[in-house]
C-alpha cells in the first residue's frame, strides 16, 4: 500500500511517499516500524528499505518504509517528511490496526540522522496540510538507531561541504544538528548499534549519543559490535551483526512497552 505524503504535493519533482508492510490477520492493535534507509541524503539504500520492514513483520510488527526528500532539496525538507509520515500513521492508527502511542522510527546512516531527528526536533515545525494528520502528534515513541551519524561536529561537516551549502545535516543558518547536543529528559527510548570499525561513520559518535541518554535519565541500549564496515543493513550473514534486529524488536517491548503481535520465540 503506497501512501503519498502531501495531496497536489508542491514540494519538487519527488513526491514523498510511505510503503505500507502490514502484518496479515491481525486484529487487535500492534506496534509499528517506520523505516527510514540510509544513503547520505543524497539517495536512499534499497537493502535499508523493503527487507527490513519485512524483518520487523516476521518480528511481530507492522512496518512502514519512508522514501524522503533528498538532495538537491534542503533542510528541512527531509524533517518535515518524516514528522508528517509520523503524523499520517497515527491519525490512521485504527485503519492500520495500530497502537498510536506505538511508532517507533528506525534509520540508518544518515536515516538514523533523520530518525534521531525525528525524536529531537518534533516539535520545532509545525506543517499544516489541512487534514486530520494536523491533529496529532509527530513525537515518535522509541528511536531505534543503526549505525546513524548521531554526531555532527565541524570535521563531519568539512566532509560532507561537496553536497553544498545546504547540507540537511546543517539548518538554514549554517548551524550542525547535532543530535547529542539535542538530548533532553524527554528524548524518547533508543536503542542503537554500530560497528567498530565503521570506517564512514565514526562509532564515537553513537557512544556519546547514549551518553547523553544515560546522563538525561532516558531508556537507551548500546550495542557495540567489533567488526563490519558501514552500511551492513540486516547483516549479510555476518552472525555477530545479525542478531541487532531481534535485540531491538525485545527492546521495543520489554523497555518501550510495544505489542507485538506474536511471540515468535524471541521475548
Amino acid at each position: 500500500m503506497r501512501i503519498f505524503l502531501r495531496d497536489n504535493d508542491t514540494t519538487g519533482s519527488f513526491q514523498p511517499y510511505l510503503d505500507f508492510f502490514p502484518l496479515e490477520g491481525v486484529c487487535t492493535p500492534v506496534g509499528a516500524v517506520l523505516v527510514l534507509p540510509g544513503g547520505g541524503y543524497t539517495h536512499r539504500a534499497k537493502h535499508e528499505g523493503d527487507p527490513i520492514a519485512k524483518r520487523f513483520n516476521a518480528l511481530g510488527y507492522h512496518a512502514f518504509v519512508l522514501q524522503y526528500r533528498t538532495l538537491p532539496d534542503p533542510f528541512p525538507g527531509a524533517q518535515l517528511d518524516v514528522l508528517r509520515a509520523i503524523k499520517i500513521i497515527r491519525s490512521r492508527a485504527e485503519e492500520f490496526r495500530l497502537n498510536p502511542d506505538q511508532i517507533a522510527v528506525l534509520g540508518f546512516s544518515a536515516g538514523g540522522h533523520l530518525a534521531a531527528c525525528a525524536g529531537l526536533m518534533h516539535n520545532e515545525f509545525d506543517e499544516k496540510c489541512g487534514d486530520e494528520a494536523d491533529n496529532v502528534s509527530a513525537r515518535p515513541d522509541a528511536l531505534i538507531l543503526c549505525y546513524p551519524v548521531a554526531s555532527v561536529t565541524e570535521t563531519y561537516l568539512e566532509l560532507k561541504r561537496p553536497m553544498g551549502e545546504n547540507t540537511p545535516y546543517c539548518r538554514a543558518d549554517g548551524s550542525p544538528i547535532d543530535p547529542c547536543k539535542m538530548v533532553t529528559a524527554g528524548t524518547p527510548p533508543a536503542y542503537i548499534w554500530h560497528t567498530a570499525t565503521d570506517q564512514v561513520v565514526p562509532v564515537n559518535g553513537s557512544v556519546e549519543f547514549a551518553r547523553q541518554m544515560w546522563q538525561c535519565g532516558n531508556t537507551c541500549e548500546l550495542h557495540i559490535m567489533p567488526h563490519g564496515p558501514h552500511g551492513r543493513g540486516l547483516g549479510f550473514g555476518d552472525q555477530s551483526i545479525c542478531s541487532w534486529s531481534r535485540e531491538a524488536a525485545v527492546f521495543l517491548r520489554n523497555r518501550a512497552g510495544f505489542t507485538a503481535a506474536f511471540d515468535n520465540g524471541i521475548f
